[in-house]
Formats: structure tokens, sequence, C-alpha cells
């Protein structure tokens, strides 16, 4: 009669009226003694000891006796309502969804209620001016379903409440969630750890948004908790003032797809926007380059432009050709940061027409941002070889506005205009025109006759008007360095040249020019 009357208490529709604190137990899970069900004595035994877990999913009670059993984290009773109101909404939640996520506001405010009216009072409602809406996700998530923030302003709104109910797995699930944000005018979820490849990070997301990317237990440093009204406002992570298409397309390279460059404005584009979000290893890969394997000096190259050239890259590689062993001689080489494993022989593209050649001296000078640049990467290079800052590498240092010529050995005086080579096998258009050196090459050849101190033969006379000593002024080129010793055994750097367009004349240059319209 005992059992019989269990039965009906918990499984009886009658029983939710007349106590309306309670919810009906799960049919299923119905205590039943040995004589009804023919189990054997033990299963009464172990039926008694089911009990409602943390996560709201029924388990059994550790074995009494067993020591190493862990305190409940809630000891509210699973079966009793209780009553929570926001606002003007009231919502009713059972103790077992209340446990599903405890400890807890909403678990230790009511623990409290029930120890205070243990003689059999009423529990007292709860009342929080917070957003109801909020809560019914809340509500949503302690009764077991999975909730999604679908936008930035519902993420942000969810984090914080967690936070203030101190829902220690609700937090810890939006903590691992993809993260809400707004470019633009579009909406994206991303991956926490899409930005974190190499050179991705620290970037303007971690940094702007560091509260979204914090740990769990350090989400307001320096907040103190208690006696807290409500938490902090926390502005959702939107960047108004940038493309959400070109977003889209690096959060695509981001996700290991190959993105199409359609031009360059395109390219420059989404390199302006790598550099807003401090995205330096997507934007290693975006930079204009061409990798390829040279099978005539059998080794890989590596072109790049001037102002993409990194000094972290940067590498001076001997050569062996050297017949001292003291004596340094070797090609420069270069790795694009975060990206490449390996490094690979430079050359270096030197574009806007910035360079003129003196053809008598056979040396280069630069001008505007490609001259510092220029003198900042030789600067790199003498670091690289633990050369003293001086004249390093031969070259010259500007002091006044003398013209004259200086060897790479004297002091640092004139402009700094390192030597270059070209030899036949380098790529020219002048005026326009291919032209093809002579079997000679111009520059100081790199030969034993250097090595040993000797002086370069004289040049040699040329017929062509295109090439008359005088000033080649360049359009474009494509050069590699070398560093090696110089006739006075001090090292020195040598622009040797791969392609060139030049121009001889101001009336070839303006036959370049293009009309506005």
């Amino acid at each position: 009669m005992e059992n019989t009357a269990r039965q009906s208490s918990t499984s009886g529709p009658s029983s939710a009226t007349s106590m309306p604190q309670t919810f009906d137990k799960i049919p299923d899970v119905e205590l039943k003694s040995s004589s009804q069900n023919g189990a054997p004595s033990g299963s009464s035994e172990q039926a008694s000891s089911v009990k409602v877990s943390r996560d709201g999913v029924l388990r059994n009670r550790a074995v009494e006796g067993e020591t190493n059993a862990s305190p409940p984290a809630c000891s509210l009773p699973p079966e009793k309502v209780f009553s929570i109101q926001l606002g003007s909404e009231l919502f009713r939640l059972s103790g077992a969804s209340i446990a599903s996520d405890a400890p807890s506001y909403f678990s230790q405010f009511f623990e409290e209620q029930l120890r205070q009216t243990e003689s059999g009072g009423n529990v007292r409602t709860l009342y929080i001016d917070r957003d109801p809406a909020t809560f019914r996700e809340i509500c949503r998530h302690l009764q077991g379903y999975h909730i999604h923030p679908r936008d930035g302003m519902e993420y942000v709104k969810l984090f914080a409440d967690a936070q203030f109910y101190s829902l220690p797995r609700l937090v810890s699930r939006l903590f691992e969630s993809e993260i809400c944000i707004q470019i633009g005018d579009r909406d994206f979820q991303v991956s926490r750890d899409i930005f974190s490849g190499p050179g991705d990070s620290p970037n303007f997301f971690n940094l702007g948004f560091a509260i979204l990317f914090a740990t769990p237990t350090d989400v307001f440093p320096g907040l103190q908790r208690s006696g807290l009204l409500r938490p902090p406002s926390i502005i959702p992570p939107s960047v108004p003032g940038r493309s959400g298409a070109i977003f889209a397309q690096l959060i695509h390279l981001l996700r290991g797809y190959p993105v199409h460059i359609q031009n360059e404005s395109h390219r420059l584009e989404l390199l302006r926007d790598c550099r807003y979000y401090h995205l330096r290893g997507v934007e290693q890969r975006l930079i204009p380059h061409h990798i390829s394997y040279n099978p005539g000096r059998e080794r890989d190259e590596i072109l790049i432009r001037l102002n993409d050239i990194r000094q972290s890259g940067i590498q001076v590689v001997s050569d062996g050709s050297s017949p001292d062993a003291s004596t340094f001689a070797g090609w420069v080489h270069y790795a694009r940061p975060f990206v490449d494993d390996n490094v690979y022989e430079l050359v270096i593209e030197i574009g806007g027409q910035s360079t003129i050649i003196d053809l008598n001296t056979m040396r280069a000078e630069f001008h505007g941002l490609a001259k510092a640049r220029v003198s900042s990467l030789v600067q790199v290079i003498a670091n690289k070889l633990n050369l003293p800052n001086k004249a390093p590498l031969g070259l010259m240092m500007m002091a006044g506005a003398s013209k004259t010529s200086a060897s790479p050995g004297n002091s640092p005086l004139s402009e700094d205009r390192p030597k270059i080579r070209i030899d036949k096998d380098a790529d020219i258009t002048v005026d326009n025109e291919a032209y093809v050196p002579g079997n000679d090459a111009f520059g100081s050849p790199i030969a034993d006759a250097d090595l040993a101190g000797e002086e370069p033969p004289a040049k040699r006379k040329r017929k062509d008007v295109a090439v008359e000593r005088g000033q080649w002024m360049v359009h474009n080129g494509q050069w590699r360095l070398r560093v090696q010793p110089d006739s006075s055994r001090q090292l020195e750097i040598v622009f040797h040249a791969v392609k060139l367009d030049v121009y001889t004349s101001q009336r070839v240059r303006n036959r370049k020019r293009a009309f506005l319209g």
C-alpha cells in the first residue's frame, strides 16, 4: 500500500494541482519494490540512489561508505519549483534546472531561503532588474537546450548576464563558442582561434575586444563582484568603418582557402585592412611576390618589392667563392616572416623611377623613399654581419653637396651610392628597345682580380648612343644583392642587375606618360 501511494503521488496528475510548487517526476524512474517487479533485493537500494546531477541528468548516487564522492554543487530539491521575476515577467524553474548550472546566484539564493524556512514557510520570489528576453534564453540553457547567440548584441547580453548570475557552465560554453563581430554592415561569426596563426596575434580584436578573448576567471579584472547591482555594460564587437566584403575574404583566407586577387587595387584593399587589423601573417601571404627555382643558378629565388621587405627575414648566405677563409662573400637571402620556412635568394624590385645609374662610376643613386629604404636595408645587412655602423658595406653617408665619387674604403663623404654591376645575362630595355650587353659586363666583375685587390679592367667605349657613358634613369629595376670584399679587403655591397627598364632622355620618359582621362 505504501508503494502504491508513492506511485500515485509521483505520477498522477492530481499531484500537480494539489502541490503547485513541485514538478512531476519523470515516469520512467519510478521507484518500485523488489516484490512488485521481481528484481533482486539490491535493485531497490540502487533505485533509491538516483539523484539529479549539476547537468540536469539523472545519475547514480555514490555507494554509501565511499569517501571520494564530492559534495553536490547544489542541494536544492530537484522536484521543487522556484520563482524568479525579471521586470514584469515571472519565471518558474525547478531545482533540477537550477542545479544543472551551479553553483550560481540562483542556487545560493534559494538554498539560503530553504535554510531560513526550514519550518515549512514559503520561499520568497527572487526579483532581478534585468532583461527578460535574455533571461528567457538562459532558462532554455538551464532546462538543457543548446542556445546560440545570433548576433553581437545578443552575444554580449548573454555574456554579461552569465557572468552576473555566475553560471559556470554557460560562461564556459560562451568562451568556447564563436564570437559575433559586425564589420561594416555585415555580421560574422568567427572562431576564437582563427586569429591565432603565426604573426596574427596580438591583433585588433583580442586587443580592442579583450574582454571577449579573456579567460573565464579573468573577465572583469579588478572588479569587486560582491554587492554588484549589475555587470558593466559591454559594447558589441563592431567595426563600422571597414568593409564587410573585404573582411569576409580575409576570413576565407584564414580558414585555409585561396583568395583570387582581381587586380592591384583589390590587393591594396586587402593589405590595407590586414594592417588595420594587425594581421601580419596574412599580410605576408598577400604581398606581391614570386618564388621560383632558377636552374641556371641552381637556387630558389624570391622576387619582392623593396617596400615589402622586413628586416627579420633578411639573411646573408656565404657561397664559398672567397679564396680566403677569413673573408666573407655571399648573396643576400630572404624569407617572408611568419610564412616561409626556407630562405630564398633575394631579387629585389625597386620602381617608381627612383633610381639613377651613373655609367661612369657604375653606382646607383636613389631618391625619395627608395633612398631611405635602401639605406635601412643596407644597415640591416651590416648588422647581420656584425659590422660597425660607420659607412656599412661601402655605403657612403651624405655630408654636404659634393658630387665627388668616393671609394668604399674612404671616409663617409658625399652621397650614399652603392656599387652596381650589369652582367651580360641582365635583361635591359633602353628607351623601349631591347638592349643586349656585349660579352663584357658593366661594373667591377666578381672575379679573382677583385679578390686579389686589382682594379677592374677599363670600361670600353660603346658606339651605341643608348649606352654612352652618362646616366640611365631606371623606370623599374630588379636587383640581386651580393656582399663581397673590395680591393682593400673591406666588405661592400654590390647591386647586380637582373632586369632593367631605363630611359635616357625626357622625351622617352614623357612617352611613358598616360593621360588622366
